[in-house]
């Protein structure tokens, strides 16, 4: 897929310049650069499975082929009151135009469901802080490429003490994940 890096901020040429700056860089220190609704992506292609890391400390999402890091972006998760999860969740659906059942069939795009209760990441506005209703909101452009490259199944780990750089160790689910996940998965299955 080669490299991508996306500013939704119009034609600004400093921007420009910005933007092109962050893209000359390594992932790993590109992502600590990003402004709301800006995204690197530099992805070989390769065959190994894809993760998923939500830092909400420091409100991004990082995208891994095995241990390397392939894909760095701003979100926004739960506003106080309407927290995000923490957790390890595999993705349990996915539909590129999705409209909420929550909220008065707000639109979603690109939407990769993680629970059953309506957390999931998808397209859209990225203020730069906690600003949803429990959902991890990324730049659309982020979440047309990342739709393009996940499964379902693929794992998500939201940590409220990850730092981006090296991929953490693979998670384990605790046990009241693991046995939601499974009761699903057989509800489906029926």
């Amino acid at each position: 897929m080669g490299l991508a890096f996306a500013l939704l901020a119009g034609a600004n040429p400093a921007l420009a310049a910005s933007a092109a700056a962050i893209a000359a860089m390594p992932i790993e220190q590109a992502a600590t650069e990003l402004s709301p609704n800006q995204f690197v992506w530099k992805d070989n292609g390769s065959s190994e499975p894809v993760s998923i890391v939500i830092s909400l400390l420091e409100q991004r999402a990082f995208v891994y082929r095995g241990s390397t890091m392939i894909a760095a972006t701003t979100i926004s998760s739960g506003k106080d009151g309407k927290d995000t999860p923490l957790g390890t969740y595999p993705i349990l659906q996915k539909n590129a135009v999705h409209m909420s059942n929550l909220y008065n069939d707000a639109s979603m795009p690109f939407m990769q469901r993680l629970t059953w209760d309506g957390i999931a990441i998808h397209a859209g506005r990225n203020p730069g802080f906690p600003d949803s209703h429990g959902c991890i909101r990324v730049p659309l452009g982020f979440a047309k490429q990342l739709f393009g490259v996940t499964t379902l199944g693929t794992t998500v780990t939201v940590t409220d003490d990850f730092e981006g750089g090296v991929m953490p160790e693979p998670p384990v689910p605790d046990q009241e994940t693991a046995i939601a996940n499974l009761r699903q998965s057989v509800s489906l299955d029926r």
